[in-house]
């Protein structure tokens, strides 16, 4: 690892068993930037009965970046995840036991989508709303779901906006729908037309 990504400045949150998903991908990005993404997702190799020169050399590069792995990690976990990892000879075997205690059963997913699903469906904009608070709604509740596994294509986004926009859009839903193609039309494209007529 360059001595030049040794010091990082960022705000990560805390692991505290509510937000597996999110700190996973901002860990992932870190252990990037580090060079290290490799190391706790394979691991490394213990020496062999008579290294050489330069595996001696490989391994305790390997072990300095993996201590700085799991240094990261300790800085970003709650107490009881510490707990958890704070005796683990290795990141990669830190990184099993967090996901072991993090992720969540398939059958709690299928559940959770299922009520994500019907509140998208029950999903309106409301009559004091402004444009960009309801696509904020709609993105949040879309990434959720998401994050459970459902796939929702841009155009079913947009038709689920057009359909539950407040009736004062009326009249620019149909120029919407008339102009242009929907499943050619982007999201920020149909927010911006949305917000000029606001």
């Amino acid at each position: 690892m360059s001595s030049n990504n040794a010091n990082f400045s960022t705000y990560l949150p805390i692991l505290n068993g509510k937000n597996w998903n999110k700190w996973c991908i901002q860990m992932k990005a870190i252990m990037g930037y580090q060079e290290v993404s490799e190391l706790i997702e394979e691991g490394f190799q213990d020496l062999p009965t008579k290294p050489t020169r330069a595996q001696v050399v490989t391994y305790k590069e390997n072990r300095r970046n993996d201590c700085k792995v799991m240094f990261i990690l300790h800085q970003y976990v709650d107490d009881a995840h510490f707990e958890k990892i704070a005796e683990v000879a290795t990141s990669q075997e830190a990184r099993r036991i967090l996901e072991k205690c993090n992720e969540e059963s398939e059958q709690l997913k299928k559940v959770r989508l299922q009520i994500m699903r019907r509140q998208y469906e029950l999903m309106q904009m409301e009559n004091n709303e402004k444009v960009d608070e309801f696509f904020n709604r709609i993105a949040t509740h879309t990434n959720g779901m998401k994050a459970c596994g459902e796939a929702i294509l841009t155009q079913t986004i947009v038709e689920k906006v057009l359909r539950t926009l407040n009736p004062k859009f009326d009249h620019i839903v149909v120029a919407i729908e008339e102009s242009k193609k929907l499943e050619d039309l982007k999201i920020k494209e149909l927010q911006g037309s949305l917000e000029a007529h606001e």
